[in-house]
């Protein structure tokens, strides 16, 4: 006698994985994760199995960066690129630095990976200041991106703080987003968390409009960097309508970092700036380099519990040279900065004794230690000191570093 079994196989045919619809000029995407094929895999992974086999959780790691690219291609010439509702995995570089005449808009999460930190180092995109790199280069002309309060980019920042143990400018470490060789720019409702380094940079670009942005990194070991800082050869810069927690806050610098490569600056302005618990309020840092740095206006400033809130150093970090620097400090206005200093110090400001700084102008200073006490205003090499505008109480060496532990 024998028997006989049945097997049945039942085949399931899934919806398209499509990411990117095209629609005339238009591109729409859908992260991996929400299209109906991963979702009804999901659902398939949900059902028990049935027997003694067990069936391994999925280790699958999507990757929308393909997607991303793709419709960038498709859709980046006299286009509108759609990023719908959900969260894109970006576990690759890209490089959308040829766009012209498109409309991005962006409703979803952008969210870089954490575990391949090895690989951002060694493909990330030089935007050759100072050695950085950065994970999206986007460049081209009449370029709009807008994410209307909902678009959020994570770039999983405390796994590259944790791997820099101390070190912000660690080699390899991403920008997150680089505006490279663009014109015509405009990045609005764009908000980041725990970017991967600096949020955004602007480099060898024209006519950039950066709007209603929300920039929000912390770390768990103290780390902090500058809010706004304006490297060097920027020219036509207006920043205004800013608060920044924990951090820099303004300023201009570093500059004149290559002794063999002029920095230029040029024709900037800060207004209407809140700082709270920062290092510094509105402040200029150069190495001892060449070049000029002139028509800088400091205006509106207001801060609570900053440690040194005017700085000037014209050898930042090593304060070694202090004095050889031939990089011109001219022509900077501070306008109304009022708030509490950390410490005693309200103002400190070392120029090179080759290179003094001139024509500084200062009013409507009003600087108040937070524990009381009468503020110092420490300045040294300062051509047109007497009629400044700032009383100087005291010479400020070289050797006066950027953060304060206490009382001078």
């Amino acid at each position: 006698m024998w028997s006989s079994s049945l097997l049945v196989l039942s085949t399931i045919i899934l919806p398209a994985s499509t990411a990117v619809v095209k629609e005339g000029s238009t591109c729409i995407v859908t992260p991996i994760s929400a299209t109906p094929a991963a979702i009804a895999l999901r659902s398939i992974d949900a059902v028990p199995p049935v027997g003694p086999e067990k069936l391994s959780p999925r280790q699958d790691r999507p990757d929308d960066t393909s997607q991303i690219l793709s419709a960038f291609s498709q859709c980046g010439r006299d286009g509108t690129i759609i990023f719908r509702e959900g969260t894109y995995h970006i576990r690759q570089v890209m490089d959308t630095a040829d766009l012209r005449n498109v409309s991005i808009e962006i409703y979803g999460t952008f969210l870089w990976s954490a575990d391949n930190l090895s690989y951002w180092r060694q493909r990330s995109f030089s935007v050759t200041y100072a050695g950085r790199q950065t994970a999206w280069r986007i460049g081209g002309r009449d370029i709009t991106m807008k994410g209307f309060g909902k678009a959020l980019f994570d770039g999983n920042g405390q796994a590259w703080i944790d791997l820099a143990r101390g070190q912000g400018n660690l080699n390899g470490r991403p920008i997150n987003l680089t505006i490279w060789r663009g014109t015509n720019v405009l990045i609005d409702g764009i908000r980041w968390r725990m970017a991967q380094f600096w949020h955004t940079f602007v480099a060898h670009s024209q006519n950039v409009t950066m709007t209603n942005l929300g920039m929000h990194t912390f770390s768990t070991n103290g780390q902090s960097s500058d809010c706004i800082a304006i490297k060097g050869n920027s020219s036509n810069v207006h920043v205004s309508n800013i608060v920044c927690h924990e951090s820099g806050a303004m300023t201009l610098g570093s500059v004149g970092s290559n002794a063999v490569q002029p920095d230029y600056v040029e024709n900037v302005v800060f207004d209407n700036i809140t700082a709270i618990h920062s290092s510094n309020a509105a402040w200029i840092k150069t190495y001892p380099g060449t070049g000029y740095v002139r028509n800088v206006t400091f205006r509106n400033i207001k801060f609570e519990d900053v440690n040194q809130p005017i700085y000037i150093t014209s050898c930042i970090y090593s304060y070694q040279n202090c004095d050889s620097s031939r990089l011109k400090i001219s022509d900077i206005r501070w306008e109304n900065i009022t708030g509490t200093s950390r410490y005693n110090v309200a103002v400190g400001i070392h120029c090179s004794a080759s290179t003094p700084c001139e024509n500084l102008r200062f009013s409507g200073i009003d600087i108040r230690p937070k524990n009381g006490g009468a503020a110092k205003m420490l300045c040294s090499n300062v051509r047109n000191q007497a009629s400044s505008g700032l009383q100087c109480t005291g010479p400020c060496p070289g050797s006066h570093p950027q953060q304060l532990s206490g009382n001078v």
